[in-house]
């Protein structure tokens, strides 16, 4: 996986917010689900 900016990951947040299902974000950007996680905790926290 990249690094990926702040926005990007906020992007991914929201489409996770809006109904896509966390492994399909996971597999579409190359990520592991703890990774996603981890990210939502940082940012929605």
């Amino acid at each position: 996986m990249k690094k990926m900016t702040e926005h990007q990951i906020v992007s991914i947040l929201k489409e996770a917010e809006a109904g896509i299902p966390v492994k399909e974000l996971c597999r579409k950007y190359g990520m592991g689900n703890s990774t996603f996680y981890k990210w939502r905790d940082k940012y929605h926290g």
